[in-house]
C-alpha cells in the first residue's frame, strides 16, 4: 500500500472503492510521469546533440509541471472544483500525449526518452480513465 492509498483510504471524503482505485492511479501516474519528465529533460540536457532537444526538453518542462500540479490538486478531496478539476485533467492528458509523441521521436536513440514516452502515456490513459468517471 503506498502512501497515496493509505491518505485517500482514510480520507472521510472519498466515494467508492472502485472510483477510489481510478483516483489513486491517477494521482500515482502523474506523480510518476513528472518525475520522468524531469529526469528525461535533465538528460536531453546532458547529451552531446543537446540542440536538437530543445523541443524535447521544453515537452518535459511544461508535462512535468502539468503532472505535479495535477496530483496535486487530486490529492486534495475536499470540496473540489469539478470544471477545475476537469479542465486541469484534459490539460494534463493533452501535456502527456504532446511530451509522449516528441520523446517517441528520440526513443530509438535515447533510451531515456522512451522511458519517458511509456510514462507519458500510462498518464495519458489514467487521466483519461478518470475523466470519464467525472
Amino acid at each position: 500500500m503506498t502512501v497515496a492509498d493509505q491518505m485517500l483510504a482514510t480520507h472521510p471524503k472519498i466515494g467508492s472503492a472502485a472510483a477510489q482505485d481510478i483516483l489513486l492511479r491517477c494521482i500515482e501516474r502523474c506523480v510518476e510521469c513528472a518525475q520522468a519528465c524531469t529526469a528525461c529533460a535533465d538528460a536531453c540536457l546532458g547529451e552531446d546533440m543537446v540542440a536538437e532537444l530543445v523541443m524535447c526538453i521544453r515537452r518535459n518542462a511544461d508535462c512535468a509541471d502539468i503532472c505535479a500540479a495535477t496530483g496535486a490538486v487530486l490529492s486534495r478531496q475536499t470540496e473540489p472544483d469539478a470544471a477545475t478539476v476537469r479542465t486541469l485533467l484534459e490539460a494534463c492528458r493533452t501535456a502527456c500525449a504532446s511530451c509522449a509523441s516528441e520523446c517517441e521521436q528520440h526513443a530509438d536513440m535515447h533510451e531515456h526518452c522512451r522511458v519517458c514516452a511509456e510514462s507519458c502515456r500510462r498518464c495519458e490513459q489514467a487521466c483519461a480513465d478518470l475523466l470519464a468517471t467525472l
